[in-house]
């Protein structure tokens, strides 16, 4: 019985971990897309108000829109993008345990055909999703 149990918990832990549509993955989404909007039409002074307070707390408007601009401006403008993946999770490498939800979308800019857009997005401490992260390679 406790071999046939153990073989079961081993069985369970090799499957692979698949993320979960939650309610805040929705909430997430959106803020994302919302966020991503104004970064598409050149807002970086914007979203950076937009953005949670930790994003804020790590990088100035003037670094952000500096950073920001120096990457996006080359690419030309966004011609498409596609979720491939939405992961909640409570804990990410080198911020504080929390809320977060782990969005990618592959993307097609003017300039550049294919590209993989990363969107880290967390429970602010207002209560409201908001975007914390920003990558693009």
């Amino acid at each position: 019985m406790l071999r046939r149990n153990l073989v079961a918990l081993l069985l369970v832990a090799a499957l692979p971990a698949v993320a979960t549509e939650t309610p805040a993955t929705d909430l997430a989404r959106k803020a994302a897309a919302d966020w991503l909007l104004l970064i598409d039409s050149g807002n970086l002074a914007g979203s950076w108000e937009q953005a949670a307070s930790s994003f804020k707390r790590a990088v100035t408007t003037q670094q952000w829109v500096q950073a920001s601009a120096a990457v996006r401006t080359p690419l030309g403008t966004s011609k498409q993008r596609q979720e491939t993946t939405a992961k909640f999770t409570r804990t990410l490498p080198g911020a504080p345990d929390g809320q977060y939800v782990l969005l990618q979308f592959q993307a097609a800019f003017e300039n550049k055909a294919s590209a993989v857009e990363t969107v880290t997005v967390a429970l602010d401490t207002d209560g409201t999703w908001r975007v914390a992260g920003y990558f693009i390679k």
